[in-house]
Order: structure tokens, then sequence, then C-alpha cells
């Protein structure tokens, strides 16, 4: 009989591994359509990345884990899943992140930020777009109208200080509504909305979809922004392995997509939904933000930006103290095992490089704000050029032998801000050197200070000789 209980626990072990064995649950939820979250979640989803890093020594020697990943389209059900216990991580931008800060906080639970994912130390990212066929140019010219966005969001606030610097009274001279961004899509194909803000990436996918122009970007109102990670205090405590394995990952997740932006464009496109042209703005070089997992003083700003205006906006009375809610001990730590210079990284402020040469002339490139790029329909990999005037010219070569144009890509001269060509504003000067810009004001100001002419991306790229 012993003999048979012994040959039964062995058996029993056996098919279920260890007596000791520890179940522990990695709840990480996700914001897959706000792709500049794609480095703290899609990525290492699809990739697999958070196995490669999990701890299998000590005291997770016997441990077994129990991934769970849940995607949602916004921070606040997060936020919710995360305060009822559902989610141990969740990624997320500023505002979002300081209510789900509050939210713990209220539930008599508490939790921290950990890393910055994606932003801009400028404010790029959030933005105002009006129909296509609406005349309006800029923020200027909202005075009286009806702006929707979606509530509580980075963009909100974004729209907020953006009235502010106008001089305007947020309560009657202008009409802000809640929409989300899926509702705000349908609303300005129908001309039912006369202007949406909205965070990334839809200030400019609904621009890319030909359906709005952008007219406002946030960097104009000069307020940080920034997506990150949270996670429960408790839980990183209790498992602070576990949260920088997780970091680990999304560091490499940020070293792929770097090294292969296309690629992980077309990835995050396949998974979402969202075109990967629009991806490449984002997260190719010279992107429109900047992909770091540091707190610059900037991000810590955001997020202190964000807890006072959410206050000012009555949704929350909570007083979180902002330097207690960021915790950068786990991403110290995940850049130390990953070989990397953590302080380094917080003076760094440059964009993804373009390190590449023209592709008609053969020579490197030096001016960002002079270049354009092509993404031509079946080529892996986007063309690069120095001058828009090289681009457009190769851009008719390449209509005329029956080639089709995903997108084109331009700088602004003046901010250096990435835009999509086709809904810039460009100037011709004698010299047929063309410049590119967000709005029109601003191509108008230069073309008078540089004796040039204005045109529209499809009569600039017309009209220049080859």
């Amino acid at each position: 009989m012993q003999l048979h209980k012994k040959l039964l626990g062995l058996a029993l072990i056996l098919a279920f591994g260890s007596a000791n064995a520890e179940a522990i649950r990695i709840a990480i939820g996700t914001q897959d359509t706000t792709i500049n979250c794609a480095t703290g979640g899609l990525l290492i989803r699809e990739l697999k990345l958070l196995e490669k890093y999990l701890p299998r020594d000590g005291k997770y020697k016997d441990a077994q884990y129990d991934i769970q990943w849940k995607n949602f389209t916004s921070g606040a059900p997060l936020t919710n899943e995360m305060v009822a216990g559902k989610l141990d991580f969740g990624s997320m931008a500023d505002f979002p992140g300081s209510f789900n800060g509050a939210a713990h906080q209220k539930a008599g639970k508490q939790s921290i930020f950990i890393n910055v994912l994606s932003g801009s130390t400028l404010g790029s990212g959030n933005g105002i777009v009006v129909p296509k066929s609406s005349p309006v140019q800029s923020i200027s010219e909202l005075k009286g109208k009806t702006i929707s966005v979606p509530f509580a969001s980075t963009s909100h606030g974004m729209l907020l200080r953006a009235i502010k610097a106008q001089g305007w009274d947020p309560e009657k001279d202008v009409t802000i509504t809640t929409q989300s961004p899926e509702v705000a899509g349908s609303a300005l194909q129908s001309n039912k909305i006369e202007a949406h803000a909205d965070f990334v990436p839809f200030a400019e996918l609904f621009p890319h979809r030909g359906y709005a122009r952008k007219i406002f970007d946030g960097s104009q109102a000069n307020a940080p922004t920034m997506h990150g990670s949270l996670v429960d205090a408790d839980y990183a405590k209790k498992y602070p392995e576990i949260v920088v394995a997780y970091l680990r990952a999304a560091l490499e997740a940020d070293r792929l997509i770097a090294a292969e932006p296309e690629k992980y464009s077309e990835l995050i496109a396949k998974v979402t939904g969202i075109e990967a042209e629009v991806n490449y703005l984002f997260h190719g070089p010279l992107g429109l933000q900047t992909r770091d997992l540091s707190w610059k003083p900037e991000y810590r700003q955001a997020v202190k930006t964000s807890i006072e205006t959410l206050r000012l906006l009555k949704r929350t009375d909570s007083d979180i103290d902002a330097n207690a809610f960021i915790d950068d001990q786990y991403i110290r730590a995940a850049f130390k095992q990953t070989g990397l210079n953590y302080d380094a990284q917080l003076k760094n402020y440059a964009k993804l490089p373009l390190t590449a040469k023209d592709a008609v002339t053969g020579k490197a490139i030096t001016d960002p704000k002079r270049v354009a790029q092509i993404w031509v329909e079946n080529e892996p990999l986007v063309r690069h050029y120095a001058t828009a005037e090289t681009a457009f010219a190769e851009a008719r070569k390449l209509e005329k032998a029956g080639k089709k144009i995903r997108t084109v890509y331009a700088h602004d001269r003046e901010t250096g801000l990435k835009l999509l060509a086709g809904d810039a504003w460009f100037v011709v000067n004698g010299k047929n050197e063309i410049s590119a810009f967000l709005l029109k004001a601003s191509a108008e100001a230069w073309a008078q200070k540089n004796k040039g002419k204005v045109l529209d991306f499809d009569t600039a790229k017309a009209g220049i000789s080859s």
C-alpha cells in the first residue's frame, strides 16, 4: 500500500509538475490601436519577447507563468480592470495614466508609472483635424464652433491648453463635446462635426484615409505628452524581477522596430488595421514621436500637468504625488541588465536618426528638415531623398512607369515635424526648391519672406521640372 501511494504521488508530480510550483499570473492590458504603445504590448505579445526574459532561477526556479493579454481601445476600461484586480500591467497616455493612479488611490490601492514607451517633449502626436472639405485652416478659426474630443484623454488636455493659448474661455468661446475616435471618424466623413481633437494615431490616420485635414499639431501648444506602462504597486513589490523582465522585453521590442521600422509597421498594421504608412510615420526614422523608455523631466511634467488638469476638470479629487507615482527603479534595472546607460538616455533627445543615402544621387542625407520619402507599393523599404524636389521628380517617374505610391512623407521646414505630404502645404521658390509646412499660414509667411509660391501637394508634385 505504501509503495502504491509513493508511485501515485510520483505520477502526479510528473503529470502536473513540482508540488511547490507557483503559477504566477502576468496579466497585461494593451492598447493595440494606440500604436505608440506597441513596444509595451503588441510587439511583446506577437514576438513572444516576455517569455525570453522571465526569471527561471532563485525563488522562480519552479515557477509556472500564466501570461494573459487583453486589448483595449482606450485607457479607462483598462484602468477599471486593473483596479478590479484583473490586470497587473497596463499601457496608456499621461492623462488616463494619471486617472489610473487616482482610481487605484480611491479604491485603497496603488499603481505606479514605471516607464515611458513613446512621446514628444513638445506635444506631437495629439492633434486637431477638420473634415476634408472644411475651409478652416487653423485653430484660430474654430472660435464659436463645436470641437469633439475623447474626454479625459491626453488630447483633451492638449485641446484645453490650445484654447487657453488663444485667449478663449473653453466654456463660452467653443463647445467641447465628448466623442470617441471610432465615432469621430464617421462624423468627419459625413461632415457632422466641425472639428475633432484626438490622440495617436487618429490625427494622422483620418487624413491618411482621405476624409480629414490636420490643422493643429500638439507641439504648437508646447505641452509634453507621452504613453507609458503602469503596474500594480503590490504586484511590483512581490515580483520585481517580473516587472524588470517585462521592461527588458519592451527594450528589445524598441530595438527591433528601430532596426526594421517598415517590417514591424506592417506587423502592427496586420494586427490593428492601422495602415503601415501611419505606423511608419510615428515609428520610422525622424518620426512624429520619439520612442524613449526613460523618464525625462518633460515626461514627468506631463504627468504632473495631467494630474492638475484632471482635478480642474473635476474628474478626480485625489491628490497624487507625481514623484511617488513615477517609479524609475525598474526601468533603471532593465537598462542595466540590458547593458544600456539609463543616465545617458535621459540626456538624449534625438529622434530615431535617418542614416541613409539619397535614392537618386547616392549621396548621404544630411539635412533632416529637407528630407522627403516615398513608400512604393510592393517595395519592402521606404525610399529616401535629400530634398522634396528630388522626391517629387521621382514620384512622377514612378507613376509614369505604372508604379503605385503608398504615401509620400515630408518634413516641416521650420519645425522638422514629419508630415504626410498629401495633406501638407509647399512653397516653391525661384530656384525650384520645395519646402513643406503643416499649416497654410506658415507656408504663406515663408513664401512672402523667400519670394516663393504656395502650392498644395498635387500641384507641387506636378509642377517641378525634372
